[in-house]
């Protein structure tokens, strides 16, 4: 069964990105623009397995994104990466007191990012 990893970033640099480094090693990637288009494509889509976010988005930021992904049931308990510029620890710790799983900061390396993501949702 193919591993779906929703992107959640303002930016289409940042999202093409992810889908060249993800999409070549197997993994299916759910673009989204903002918190809002991301909480749409959980309505839409069958349940991603990884959920990469930004922080700093119009509409909904990170922040609300990941309050709000946490009380669904139905991606509660998946893995949440945030993927910023940011490197402030309190906002590290803000973020990761939501929810999320893990912080990786922009500019990113690919192979850390495939790695990580490999951790949290081998393809089978």
């Amino acid at each position: 069964m193919p591993v779906r990893i929703l992107t959640v970033d303002d930016s289409p640099v940042i999202r093409q990105m992810l889908r060249a480094t993800l999409e070549p090693a197997g993994y299916i990637t759910i673009p989204a623009t903002d918190g809002v288009d991301g909480l749409s494509r959980l309505d839409q889509e069958e349940a991603p397995d990884v959920i990469i976010t930004d922080l700093n988005m119009p509409n909904l930021d990170g922040y609300g994104f990941v309050e709000a992904v946490r009380r669904r049931s139905d991606v509660t308990r998946k893995p949440i990466l945030v993927l910023t510029t940011e490197h402030s620890a309190q906002k590290r710790n803000a973020i990761m007191a939501l929810g999320a799983t893990g912080w990786i900061t922009k500019p990113f390396v690919a192979s850390n990012l495939l790695k990580t993501v490999q951790r949290l949702a081998p393809l089978g």
